[in-house]
């Protein structure tokens, strides 16, 4: 049996997110580990460290700096032990009024019930106080030149836990101490083999060094016990790792991935008045791809809101799913419902969402929102100071976190901070219109490396800077490899790569998102999908009728009034196509709460009406309009019978739609067109897409119609070249490309 007797703060809490939780992983398997938390916290404390998931529950709890013993289970006082020591208490009240003499010297307002403890300086008078503490048979304990406790005479950390080792009966050789300040030495000396964690207080590792006993560790916290454990024979056996050695290695030469997401990769269910946390309902997107990142054991904490519960209780640090992602953490920030719809679903839609795509006339800006905006995002950057690793990488995505890295900096200079924009970003002469553009751009000029999605919104933000603040450009580069160049509305042939601000260097980057590639390759390998498609394609053949797809979100920068109209228009121009061609337009439906949206829905609404009133027949009707999100597996068996994909937004960042399509066309080695708007991020990707101008109803028209005409073999071969571009700028590859740009801010 061993039993391991470890201070909490800087020690078994402490070091690397990893290595916390390989040790408390060792010690919830191992069944012949007993853990006691030796500690200067008072009881009270430490139970909420009872409650939490991820750490193993102690089987002793020695706290108040030795003063207190209890069972780690039920609290309970174990006896005779604790008796002894409350014989030896002094009036603390009596102690309190000797003390008040002194000065430069501060009470902890902390629950004291077994302990006198106070704040000290540099200038305090020690040995006033030593002498106030012998008048009372007690002894003073002194820490990191801060924390001072009065205790009976021989109570502390060290003797505690040698009484509770004679009382268990247990040898010494099987007990391992574990510490890091001046605070545990007496912990350290019980005659046991111990360890001085890495990064322990200097005064400790001198007061140590000659005891042959007391390991010195280079690893810090949790790290320095299991670094201790592997060198120590005795305890070797316990510290054995089966993790395969390239996980390993992954794990130890690769810096802690923090992911700084509004959203958290998981669903969460009310069942009976619990919440249950599940899968995401769609394996499709971003967040499987970021949940990719740490397969193979990386160290993370993923950072997320989460609407408050209702009974008002603190969400815990859990691990997401331990057997595919062994060292990934979700940290929740906890909110109530209205602070998450004000902050997303007004202040960002009503205020950042139609600036970042030019529809300033739609902006409105309320700077009461704009300071509930600051206090989440200073949320958001504290509780991933107190999480992250030392040189941890930071992660941030999207506009409604823009002012986190102004307030992580500071706290944590030592952090890599990296910013990805997953929607489009504007020219300057549109982004200056925001009244705190100052206040952002400063931020994001704290991070190491700031990404979007083409190099057209890169250059946007080069403009924006060229009117905030004087820098360098220290690197340019060719996009040809990549991206079109003159050939369409967002493209450019060159892209800043690296600037210099303040002495400072920031890396840019063009990182598209791709699509999940396999999953799509999947999910039409499943025998019910093809089924489907095959039932559909008959149906199809025999109606003779052809099928374009317009799958969106229902918002105005999608453009969905003007393409509905323009369909009209054709229907109109071309009666021919009249009973020939169906528009299937699946509009996704916002979030609740998001009433900025009710006006077009209600617009679009009333323009299909009018349109099937208009046109439809018994036997046809122009336009079939879905007002529903549908599962992913249906989305793509829309692609795969549609002859057409008329994606026609506005403005888009980049639209995964055109991408997923021409995936499953290319797959099936289908003959569908894809028709995109020259505004669409993806435009500069795919150059064998039929390209529009959603502003011009005449351009939708003839590019509809243009591909309503087009050769079934050059419709095949551009979605086969188009399909080359996507299957190897997929999802996974947008991770990964951003992780290694972001690693080499590092490095630099």
């Amino acid at each position: 049996m061993m039993l391991l007797a470890t201070d909490l703060d800087g020690t078994f809490l402490g070091g690397k997110m990893a290595d916390r939780l390989k040790l408390y992983r060792i010690i919830q398997n191992q069944k012949n580990i007993k853990l006691v938390f030796v500690t200067g916290r008072g009881l009270e404390s430490v139970i909420p460290l009872l409650n939490d998931p991820i750490i193993p529950r102690p089987d002793y709890i020695i706290a108040d700096v030795g003063a207190t013993v209890v069972n780690g289970h039920t609290l309970e006082s174990i006896e005779p032990l604790q008796g002894e020591i409350e014989k030896k208490w002094p009036s603390i009240y009596d102690i309190q009024q000797a003390m008040s003499k002194i000065a430069h010297i501060e009470y902890q307002r902390v629950p004291q019930q077994r302990r006198c403890s106070y704040y000290y300086e540099t200038n305090t008078d020690l040995q006033e106080v030593t002498a106030i503490a012998e008048e009372f048979s007690c002894d003073i304990i002194t820490s990191v030149d801060k924390y001072l406790d009065i205790l009976p005479r021989d109570v502390n950390k060290g003797t505690t836990l040698l009484k509770l080792i004679q009382y268990l009966d247990i040898d010494k050789d099987e007990v391992l101490a574990a510490g890091d300040t001046m605070n545990d030495l007496s912990l350290l000396m019980v005659g046991s083999q111990a360890v001085a964690v890495g990064k322990s207080e200097q005064s400790l590792l001198e007061a140590t060094k000659a005891d042959p006993l007391i390991y010195h560790a280079e690893s810090a916290g949790a790290g320095g016990i299991l670094e201790c454990m592997s060198n120590i024979s005795h305890f070797k056996r316990y510290a054995d790792d089966k993790e395969p050695l390239e996980q390993v290695k992954i794990r130890e030469n690769k810096n802690q991935l923090v992911m700084v997401y509004h959203r958290l990769p998981f669903d969460c269910t009310e069942i009976n008045g619990k919440v249950i946390r599940t899968k995401p309902v769609s394996p499709n997107g971003v967040i499987p791809s970021l949940l990719g990142l740490f397969e193979e054991g990386r160290s993370g904490i993923w950072i997320g809101e989460e609407v408050m519960r209702g009974d008002g209780q603190e969400v815990k640090n859990e691990l997401i799913d331990v057997d595919r992602y062994k060292n990934l953490v979700a940290a929740t920030i906890s909110l109530p419902k209205e602070d998450i719809d004000r902050f997303y679903r007004v202040f960002c839609k009503e205020a950042f969402w139609p600036t970042i795509f030019s529809f300033i006339d739609k902006a409105r800006f309320n700077h009461d929102d704009w300071h509930h905006y600051l206090k989440i995002n200073r949320m958001f950057a504290e509780r991933i100071a107190k999480e992250a690793d030392e040189g941890a990488l930071v992660w941030i995505h999207e506009y409604n976190l823009w002012m986190v890295p102004a307030y992580l900096k500071p706290l944590r200079p030592d952090l890599k901070i990296g910013f990805f924009h997953h929607t489009a970003f504007p020219a300057a002469d549109i982004f200056n219109i925001i009244p705190w553009r100052r206040e952002i751009i400063g931020s994001l000029l704290l991070c190491d490396f700031i990404s979007f999605h083409i190099p057209r919104y890169v250059e946007n933000f080069i403009d924006v800077l060229r009117s905030h603040t004087p820098f360098k450009v220290i690197k340019r580069i060719n996009v040809a490899k990549q991206f079109l160049t003159y050939s369409c509305a967002l493209g450019i042939e060159q892209m800043t790569k690296i600037i210099e601000v303040d002495g400072r260097q920031i890396r840019l980057g063009a990182q598209p998102v791709g699509v999940n590639y396999d999953h799509i390759k999947n999910t039409l390998n499943h025998k019910s999908v093809k089924q489907k498609i095959d039932k559909y394609l008959k149906e199809k053949k025999e109606s003779k009728i052809k099928r374009i797809v317009s799958i969106e979100r229902l918002d105005y920068v999608k453009g969905p009034l003007e393409k509905i109209q323009a369909f009209d228009e054709f229907l109109e121009n071309y009666p021919e196509f009249r009973g020939k061609v169906s528009l299937i337009n699946v509009c996704t439906p916002p979030s609740q709460g998001m009433k900025i949206y009710n006006k077009i829905r209600d617009k679009v609404n009333q323009a299909v009406g009018e349109i099937n009133g208009k046109y439809a027949t018994l036997d046809w009707t122009p336009i079939q309009y879905f007002f529903q999100a549908l599962p992913f597996e249906e989305v793509l068996i829309q692609y795969a019978i549609s002859d057409i994909a008329w994606i026609t937004p506005l403005r888009d960042g980049l639209n995964l739609v055109a991408k997923e399509y021409v995936a499953t066309q290319g797959l099936l080695q289908g003959n569908g067109v894809l028709v995109l708007s020259e505004f669409a991020g993806a435009s500069v990707e795919l150059p064998y897409a039929i390209f529009t101008n959603p502003y011009d109803r005449k351009s939708l028209i003839e590019s509809l119609l243009k591909a309503l005409m087009m050769d079934e073999e050059e419709a095949r071969l551009r979605i086969s070249r188009s399909l080359e571009q996507i299957k190897y700028y997929d999802i996974h590859y947008w991770g990964s490309d951003f992780v290694r740009e972001l690693e080499l801010s590092v490095a630099k």
